[in-house]
């Protein structure tokens, strides 16, 4: 963390498995702290996220630009799941 970088207490839940397995990684020095992990974990997700973003973005850019509404309508209905069907039952 750099000096003088503002910093705020939060609470978060975790499932006690997680929260075992980070106290261990402290224990056994691979982390500083509890905090230190989960400060490590969030830059790395947010990271990644805008590494992500930027290859999407130098893709789409190579490919085109941006998606159209009708692309992305499409785009969304491929990624969305879709719902299992149920059979019909026939009265007795």
């Amino acid at each position: 963390m750099a000096i003088g970088m503002a910093t705020t207490k939060i609470t978060i839940t975790l499932p006690d498995h997680q929260l075992a397995e980070i106290r261990k990684r402290v224990k056994g020095r691979k982390s500083e702290s509890v905090s230190g992990f989960i400060q490590h974990a969030v830059r790395r997700s947010l990271d990644n996220e805008a590494e992500f973003l930027a290859m999407l973005e130098q893709g789409l850019n190579e490919t085109g630009g941006p998606l159209t509404p009708k692309e992305r309508a499409w785009a969304r209905k491929m990624l969305t799941p879709r719902k299992p069907r149920t059979k019909s039952r026939k009265a007795a």
